[in-house]
């Protein structure tokens, strides 16, 4: 119950446990967060057992009920159990195949076909690692599966393709889980497991097998972050935690980027270095917060590198036809690594000739094994679905890797890298000063919290902050939000403005190059001359902003391009801010669930 609810991030619809009982699997499960099964198991205990498999929920098939709720039984006599992440792609056909056998179901669930198959493999080889291994050829999807059966106890199975599965090595006992979070109060020590892998536990350790049978072994590995790490910490929210945690988040995706000579390093790209001095076009791919990381990316690595950048939301990447060769670079962004829609075009992009590099906080995931190098962001667990840290980290990678180009390719930009590396160094200090100043921010957002509606404007970099800003409130406190670039107004969206209307305004720096400190002072005089309520957010010093906002709040001096990494603290601030005066649940929005694990 610890391990699930250290998961809920993922899925919180509907929880459910099996644990075997002597000859018998015994389970309980209930629809809504695991708070529901935590009291049910409260007024009516289960046996004790040392073998056990629990499941949160976040649906694909079939609504949030008591019945549809994992773990599953498989066969008439109801021995067998199994949990599903992912989706089971054929489990119509699959399913109408067992209903011809004679086989009843008691959900709706696509998980309920693969506990009928593996049961009625169970029933022919009576072992069930065996079992699973002849039935998962049969599956088309994303899946993790793990299972337990009466007649073996003191065994669990596991199996994943394109869907996270980790081992945990205790003392004379042995975990499973999506995330090392699940485990990491009892042992630190895991095991990575490849694709297409079946993994059985014992008290005893773990034994690996591929699909086809022959013998697998994971990649051992020691988590370096403790059970404290997945803690609140003292905030009333992970979201406020992992706010305030941006600092760190950011100084440790810095960390070991350049050797003593201030030149970067990025050994960990394995990309030979005449490959990418070759690259003639970079794309982006992402989803929600990652792609507007890759927007943020996209100014600064053109600026250093000279090379055209495209963004693309990885689910429409590869329905488009899109051009990618063997001199284009790909890089896929995805905080969890399991982001099925980036996954995907990562597969795409690589049949297509071209070389990717996955931008990732979770080691070991699907992602970055799937992709030709990897460069991690080291933000630590980021609990809260709404992500925080994890996209200052992913923006701070981005620029690691724009300035790695430009320093292999010379020219211009070249020398620019170690100067542009060092004012990245002094960011995180400066993050904390504008967390050290947001009090006023809260009273604004609980002053606003009725407010219907809020626009946010912004342009260069500023523009892709709008849209972050504008996510954040959607996802949090359920209000229309929009992000617009700031030019736009006068092509359309200026109509919207009424007396009153909320709108945030990312202010270039006035000693910006690009000269769009005016243009954006312009603006906010446009939008408040038609009655907007004006909240800037304002560079140090910047008095030109002073007569027409009715807030300012304010940031430290630093680099245009780097701006974003302190603009968008504010506006994380005040959607998480008024979401709690709503009473709302900050860390698990509605109809979210942290990791898109399927497309």
């Amino acid at each position: 119950m610890e391990g699930l609810a250290r998961l809920e991030y993922r899925g919180y619809d509907s929880a459910g446990v099996a644990l075997i009982a002597g000859e018998h699997v015994v389970t309980a499960k209930r629809a809504g967060k695991l708070a529901n099964l935590v009291a049910a198991l409260a007024q009516e205990s289960l046996p004790e057992s040392g073998t056990a498999i629990g499941h949160t929920r976040w649906a694909t098939h079939g609504a949030p009920t008591d019945e549809n709720a994992h773990p599953h039984l498989g066969g008439e006599d109801g021995k067998l159990a199994l949990i599903h992440n992912g989706i089971i792609e054929n489990f119509h056909g699959l399913r109408a195949a067992l209903i011809e056998e004679g086989i009843h179901f008691q959900s709706e669930t696509d998980t309920e076909v693969v506990a009928q198959l593996l049961a009625r493999s169970y029933d022919k080889v009576g072992d069930l690692t065996e079992a699973m291994r002849q039935i998962v050829g049969e599956l088309k999807g994303a899946f993790t599966l793990l299972a337990v059966h009466a007649d073996q106890p003191g065994v669990v199975v596991g199996a994943r393709r394109n869907s996270p599965l980790v081992v945990g090595i205790g003392d004379g006992e042995t975990y499973m889980g999506s995330d090392v979070a699940a485990f990491i109060g009892y042992t630190r020590e895991a095991l990575e497991l490849a694709q297409d892998q079946i993994v059985t536990i014992t008290t005893a350790g773990a034994t690996i097998i591929n699909f086809d049978g022959t013998p697998g072994q994971g990649k051992a590995y020691h988590v370096d972050w403790d059970a404290a790490a997945a803690q609140k910490g003292g905030f009333p929210n992970f979201m406020a935690k992992e706010i305030n945690d941006q600092p760190h988040a950011v100084a440790d995706t810095l960390l070991g980027r350049t050797n003593e000579a201030g030149a970067l390093v990025l050994d960990e790209l394995r990309i030979d270095e005449a490959e990418l001095r070759a690259v003639d076009k970079i794309v982006i791919i992402a989803c929600g917060t990652a792609a507007y990381a890759g927007m943020v990316a996209k100014y600064a690595i053109e600026h250093w590198t000279r090379i055209p950048c495209e963004v693309e939301l990885a689910h429409e990447f590869r329905y488009r036809d899109p051009v990618v060769n063997a001199r284009t670079l790909v890089v896929a962004i995805s905080q969890s690594g399991e982001t099925m829609d980036t996954l995907m075009a990562v597969k795409h992009a690589r049949v297509l000739g071209a070389r990717v590099i996955a931008i990732c906080n979770t080691h070991g995931s699907t992602i970055p094994r799937e992709s030709d190098a990897a460069l991690y962001t080291h933000a630590g667990p980021e609990i809260a679905v709404a992500s925080t840290k994890a996209f200052l980290a992913q923006i701070t990678a981005c620029y690691i890797l724009g300035l790695y180009l430009a320093q292999l390719r010379g020219g211009t930009y070249a020398d620019e890298a170690q100067a542009v590396m060092r004012d990245l160094g002094e960011t995180p200090a400066k993050i904390q000063t504008v967390l050290d100043g947001l009090d006023r921010v809260r009273e604004i957002a609980r002053f606003m919290v009725d407010t219907r509606s809020v626009l946010f404007l912004g342009r260069h970099v500023g523009y892709p902050v709008a849209l972050e800003g504008a996510l954040k409130l959607k996802e949090l406190a359920y209000i229309h939000a929009e992000g617009f670039a700031a030019g736009e107004l006068k092509h359309g969206p200026i109509a919207l403005i009424e007396a009153g209307q909320p709108v945030f305004v990312i202010v270039p720096s006035p000693h910006s190059e690009h000269g769009l400190h005016d243009k954006v002072v312009s603006s906010i005089q446009e939008i408040r001359a038609r009655g907007a309520r004006t909240i800037v957010i304002a560079e140090e010093g910047d008095e030109d902003v002073v007569p027409f906002a009715d807030e300012i709040i304010r940031v430290p001096v630093t680099p245009t391009l780097l701006a974003p990494l302190l603009t968008v603290v504010p506006l994380q601030v005040f959607a998480c801010e008024l979401a709690s005066a709503k009473g709302l649940d900050v860390d698990q929005p509605r109809n979210l669930a942290k990791s898109v694990t399927v497309e």
